[in-house]
């Protein structure tokens, strides 16, 4: 109804039709095409061979075939409205040249499903390779670099100032950019509101972490932060009121409260206590 209400000048069905019989072609399914259509109505309209075909033999060329095209397609079909040669094209290039595997998109593939706008957006005015080259500016470089916009694609796209303000977060937590953990730094701030970090703060402190110990953990171990407040709390209560660490034996091995307690630590303390 809303694409007849929206397209309602357009009296020959036989365009809608024609678009229609190529993605079945291609390999999507019918299910596939409906999802595509309601969401981005205007694709019925392309023009196939100028339009459409260009956006899909791309799309199949980074190893969406098959199923995978259809789940693509039907889930960002918006991809097919944007420009092949101003914002597709050189986002796809710009991406490939950073991820450290040549042979296989896999991690391609991971990028565009992880964040798809990033191939919606002018890489010169979006701030995409600004953003690139103040990351490398930082350190970032090589195969850092590649990991990072594998699990972090986001953070590529913000906007420039909201990078650096990132960033100087980072180094106010005591982080420094010839540090090998900076990057991991990064990686898992990204992530978190100065308010989140905060509660975590808190709550080491009422155990009786200062905020230096805290900050020095986290230099450490970044991954402390992406655990939730209760499974950090199940921890510290572990290791410190049922195994008896002191306070610094947990600062200098932060990495003890990355892992499951339940999982991990408990079976191998009771082989331990054997």
């Amino acid at each position: 109804l809303v694409i007849s209400n929206k397209y309602s000048h357009i009296k020959s069905l036989e365009k809608q039709q024609t678009v229609r019989q190529f993605f079945r072609n291609v390999g999507l399914s019918d299910n596939h095409i409906q999802l595509a259509v309601s969401a981005t109505p205007k694709i019925l309209f392309s023009d196939i061979n100028k339009t459409l075909k260009p956006k899909i033999e791309l799309f199949q060329r980074l190893g969406f075939v098959g199923s995978d095209l259809g789940k693509f397609v039907s889930k960002y079909s918006f991809l097919l409205a944007v420009s092949l040669e101003k914002k597709l094209i050189p986002c796809v290039k710009i991406i490939q040249k950073i991820l450290a595997d040549r042979t296989t998109n896999e991690n391609l593939i991971r990028v565009v499903s992880r964040c798809n706008w990033i191939l919606t957006r002018d890489p010169e005015k979006s701030g995409l390779l600004r953003n690139i080259e103040y990351l490398k500016s930082c350190g970032i470089v090589g195969s850092q670099l590649s990991a990072l916009l594998v699990r972090q694609t986001r953070l590529f796209c913000f906007e420039e100032l909201k990078l650096r303000q990132l960033v100087l977060r980072l180094l106010d937590m005591g982080f420094s950019t010839d540090s090998r953990m900076f990057v991991h730094g990064l990686d898992a701030l990204c992530c978190f509101s100065e308010e989140t970090v905060d509660r975590k703060l808190d709550l080491f402190r009422s155990y009786g972490f200062s905020k230096e110990e805290f900050m020095e953990m986290f230099r450490r171990a970044p991954g402390i932060i992406r655990s939730s407040e209760e499974s950090l709390k199940s921890r510290l209560e572990f290791f410190l009121k049922e195994i008896k660490f002191k306070k610094s034996v947990l600062v200098h091995n932060p990495v003890c409260l990355t892992l499951s307690v339940e999982n991990r630590v408990i079976p191998r303390y009771r082989v331990f206590q054997i």
